[in-house]
């Protein structure tokens, strides 16, 4: 690869150098507010170093060919696309996947979007998405694992290894993958998208940057950048994030990528013109321009200035050969177009199996009064909601060549199990009846619309549909165009008109579970002290009406566990389980400490929790030693029962204190997990082995360090409710 990649830059001229680091959008498919114009004449001059948003085998080939007869080089473009949870088989929004807690599942989703993205043409997608994320409001939760360093690590690797394989050289079924957005973007101020970002060092160290780096442990072949800026600096110019830690301090070999339009973007920033900013972001180390052509615009008049030196072109340039070169391109530019391929792979019943099995892992239990669900044989139902029969919402954001068509939905899965015998349906209520909001939704392509029936009249029908029912199972939640990139919500609870629905159904006295469809937290404390069961589904993808009725009807044993927090209101907003004490910690019955007047401080529903149909109690923890040191291991157990009469999956988690340190830690930190099946009766003991580096953090001087001391350590179903133990570390 190094000989092969120098000899051909050895031919290039500097403006074909740049041509590699232009990337570009053919708009097949619009994931922001600019089209590339003039492409075809691009790629003829070697001008285009990769295109994004189309797919296909024979698109894709059409464009291929077009560089290889015309170019004078013919260097083959790499094709890139948004497949964030599936191609065209759709599985979970990545936040419910994370809810799993199943790192096997993870992967295996991210080998069945690989083998088919790269089966319809495609040999790069921008995904995993890692960002931690403490505020719901912000749309693009939904894309990521939410707000844990540990849990969210363990899933960037997954996913990276998922996609790329093992492999230095990628074979044809799988892609490359771009860790993003580096860094920081969930942190965006009020949740507000596209956001300032502010934070310490030792704060980004401790808190934020463990997912990226795991991502990079795992070989990521490229990286994104994020939006917002970092230091006061936006992240596409950032010389200490992309060089000094990404490459320096991480060893990074891969290339950088911009957002949509990143570059251009720093002018409104407030750091230079067009020629500032581009000189800007290539002496920070970024590679290539999405969708801005600044590079193109501006980077050889930079270089023949002294701006930027030709080396900062080269070493871009032949990062971007490179992974050329590992996908196997210059082999043969067309190996990710075969026909056969695609009708193969593209929506096989294996993947639609799996598809079906991630979502059914992916739901959380929130609330399940008197045993309500499992629905019971001969009851009769009533199925309400605007959701109840629809199929694209369930896709969710990000779907990318996912079609409602190929959905399932939960009425549709009724049927065909022929459980419709003893249901009723009743719409209820449209989605929104806010026209204002439908218009602005629907212009950046949703499909809504207020029912032609009055709100009284849709929810008077639904009234009389349960009244003759045993059990109302209501689906409520958000539309899909509502989470996802600029989808932020200053309220996250259910649309007024939702409520409207549930509170005139409370009053029918039946048993009411409520089923919820969205890609984010939400406050639902209204729900939680007047629903007999709540059951969050998310947006489950292709399968998603199906995994729904098996969990429904106790086929399945829901085993998810939140990885996000849920407030009682925005106003506690951010909330996260591994907080940091105050001087002032909460007290009761003590005004002059750090809580609300009028709520309380704990979330409704905190980390790592989720129900099961099984019922799981701990014994006390148990140590190996009551000391440690460094060079050791501490064994750390506790036996989990199932006292149920139904087998059931429990995600076991460990969390430590460090009790006193030179700065301060969080009252806990998640430090592993385990997913444990156990049939009803049984019991098994479940051990964690902590090591020093469990103990580390990053000091005042951001040196990893872990300080002898007192720590606790936790064993539990979720952050809340755990039995724990001290151990002491010694000095060496």
């Amino acid at each position: 690869m190094d000989v092969f990649v120098s000899e051909l830059m050895a031919k290039m001229t500097l403006q074909e150098k740049i041509g590699q680091m232009n990337l570009l959008s053919v708009g097949a498919d619009v994931t922001g507010p600019v089209l590339s114009q003039g492409v075809e004449e691009k790629i003829d001059k070697g001008m285009v170093g990769g295109l994004f948003n189309v797919w296909g085998p024979s698109p894709v080939r059409k464009l291929q060919q077009r560089v290889m007869e015309k170019s004078r080089l013919k260097i083959p473009m790499i094709f890139g696309y948004d497949v964030i949870h599936g191609h065209r088989t759709t599985f979970p929004i990545p936040l419910g996947l994370s809810a799993s807690w199943d790192l096997d599942l993870i992967q295996r989703t991210a080998v069945a979007a690989a083998s088919e993205a790269s089966a319809d043409g495609l040999n790069w997608v921008f995904s995993p998405m890692v960002d931690i994320t403490r505020d719901p409001r912000w749309g693009r939760v939904m894309e990521g694992a939410g707000e844990d360093p540990y849990l969210g690590s363990q899933i960037a690797h997954a996913m990276v290894t998922g996609y790329q394989g093992q492999e230095k050289m990628f074979g044809t079924d799988n892609v490359l993958a771009c860790v993003k957005h580096f860094a920081l973007y969930g942190a965006a101020e009020g949740g507000r998208d596209y956001n300032t970002v502010d934070m310490s060092r030792q704060r980004m160290y401790n808190e934020y940057l463990a997912p990226y780096k795991a991502a990079v442990d795992a070989n990521v072949g490229s990286v994104m950048t994020s939006f917002n800026e970092v230091d006061g600096i936006p992240a596409s110019g950032n010389k200490w994030l992309l060089t000094d830690l990404l490459r320096k301090q991480w060893g990074f070999k891969g290339f950088v990528a911009t957002d949509y339009t990143a570059i251009n973007e720093m002018v409104a920033h407030g750091v230079g013109d067009e020629k500032q900013v581009t000189a800007l972001a290539l002496n920070a180390g970024t590679d290539m321009d999405m969708v801005g052509e600044l590079f193109s615009n501006h980077a050889e008049e930079l270089v023949k200035s002294g701006k930027v030196s030709i080396k900062q072109v080269d070493d871009a340039c032949k990062r971007i050969l490179e992974a050329k070169y590992k996908l196997g391109l210059f082999t043969d530019p067309y190996r990710y177009c075969d026909k056969e391929r695609a009708r193969t792979q593209i929506l096989s019943s294996d993947k639609i199996a799996l598809s079906k099995e991630a979502a059914i892992k992916s739901m959380v239990l929130l609330k399940n009064d008197k045993n309500l669900l499992p629905l019971k044989s001969g009851q009769k139902l009533a199925f309400i909601g605007p959701f109840v029969k629809d199929q694209g919402n369930q896709l969710g954001s990000w779907s990318g060549a996912g079609r409602s068509e190929d959905c399932v939905s939960l009425w549709k899965a009724l049927e065909t199990a022929e459980l419709t015998k003893n249901c009723s349906y009743a719409k209820g209520c449209s989605i929104i009846n806010d026209a204002a909001l439908i218009e602005k939704l629907n212009r950046d392509g949703a499909h809504l619309a207020v029912d032609a029936k009055s709100a009284q009249d849709l929810i008077d029908e639904a009234v009389e549909t349960v009244k003759n029912a045993d059990v109302a199972v209501v689906v409520l939640g958000e539309p899909a165009a509502m989470s996802g990139e600029a989808s932020s919500r200053t309220s996250i609870g259910l649309f007024n008109n939702q409520v409207a629905l549930l509170q005139a159904l409370k009053k029918t006295r039946k048993p009411i579970v409520l089923l919820l469809m969205n890609g984010r937290p939400l406050t639902l404390t209204w729900e939680e002290q007047n629903m007999d069961a709540i059951l969050e589904t998310w947006f489950g993808g292709l399968q998603a009406g199906p995994a729904t009725v098996d969990v429904l009807f106790g086929r399945a044993n829901p085993s998810a566990k939140l990885s996000m927090t849920f407030p009682r209101n925005v106003g506690q907003i951010p909330i996260y389980y591994n907080a940091k004490n105050t001087g002032r910690p909460f007290l009761e019955n003590s005004k002059y400490h750090s809580q609300y007047l009028d709520v309380s401080n704990a979330p409704l529903y905190p980390f790592g929790y989720g129900l099961s149909y099984s019922q799981f109690e701990y014994s006390d923890v148990s140590l190996s030693s009551p000391t440690m040191k460094a060079e050791q291991s501490l064994n750390v157990s506790a036996t989990v029962s199932n006292s149920s009469k139904v087998d059931g999956v429990e995600t076991v988690q460990l969390y430590i204190r460090d009790l006193v340190a030179s700065v301060t830690r969080p009252v806990k930190e998640l430090k592993g997990f385990q997913k444990v099946a156990l049939k009803a009766g049984e019991s098994k003991t479940v051990s964690f082995t902590l090591k020093s580096h469990d103990l580390t953090f990053y000091d005042s001087e951001l040196k990893s360090i872990a300080e002898p001391g007192d720590f606790k350590v936790f064993i539990g179903g979720n952050s809340r409710d755990t039995k724990e133990a001290s151990f002491k570390l010694l000095a060496p």
